[in-house]
């Protein structure tokens, strides 16, 4: 069986799961105090950026901080889960295929659902851009070009994030504990993003980035911005090894 029909099978798995479902309602629940307090965006003169950009780094801050990371918790170990309920794990790990290519598999649906969400993300922004634009009788709408160079980024970033998501949900069998350490881990983030080794954590990647794009954005403030070194061969280290142990630990526990 090839790779690509791994990760076709698993796609037929989520879509009876309700991933998808809670991807979206949080990816809405995100952008409702946008559009309740559109307002405020007028009143960034201080900092120097323009309404409609405050009103996009805003939203895609809240989502890169936590929205999207917790979200991403929930999906590895939802993942892992529509394997566990039925015992669907050990028809896989019966199959003579490699468990590696099995955990590779389910790790690229979980970079497919991440893509998921953001895309549902910009595609909302436009949506509440539209709304507040009416109800403030200004254009907050900005090139689609420039909003998905943003989202891209921040997608990006967060692939060593989700490669440690995905080794927490493989190694931690217990869905609540894993779940637990998942959210726990994300809280930091908000304190590294202004240290020097910032890199070290990938949780707080995502915020990094658009952290720095907001500096780049609004004239009068200043942030840290993007080193690529040592941040890209340390993120790819993460990456490696966390997958790498993921693939060494998958299934081991169903196979006692």
């Amino acid at each position: 069986m090839s790779f690509l029909s791994l990760v076709g099978i698993e796609f037929k798995k989520i879509r009876r799961s309700k991933i998808l479902l809670i991807l979206t309602v949080s990816t809405i629940i995100l952008w409702l105090p946008s559009i309740f307090n559109a307002n405020l965006n007028f009143g960034m003169q201080a900092e120097g950026i323009s309404p409609e950009n405050n009103f996009l780094i805003q939203g895609f801050m809240g989502m890169a901080w936590f929205m999207f990371p917790a979200s991403m918790v929930v999906s590895t170990v939802l993942l892992n889960m529509t394997e566990r309920s039925n015992k669907g794990i050990l028809k896989m790990l019966s199959l003579p295929i490699a468990t590696s290519r099995l955990c590779l598999a389910k790790f690229v649906v979980l970079i497919a659902l991440a893509a998921f969400q953001i895309l549902m993300t910009v595609l909302m922004y436009f949506v509440s851009a539209g709304i507040v634009s009416q109800t403030q009788d200004y254009n907050f709408i900005l090139q689609p070009l420039f909003v998905f160079k943003e989202a891209g980024l921040i997608f990006i970033s967060a692939i060593p994030m989700l490669a440690f998501f995905w080794f927490l949900s493989v190694c931690i069998q217990t869905p609540i504990f894993s779940i637990g350490v998942g959210l726990a881990s994300i809280v930091p983030s908000v304190l590294l993003i202004n240290t020097k080794i910032w890199f070290a954590y990938p949780m707080a990647y995502p915020f990094f980035v658009i952290t720095a794009e907001y500096g780049k954005l609004a004239s009068n403030l200043t942030a840290a911005q993007v080193e690529f070194i040592p941040w890209i061969p340390v993120a790819i280290v993460i990456t490696i090894l966390c997958l790498s142990i993921s693939c060494l630990c998958f299934g081991q526990a169903e196979r006692r």
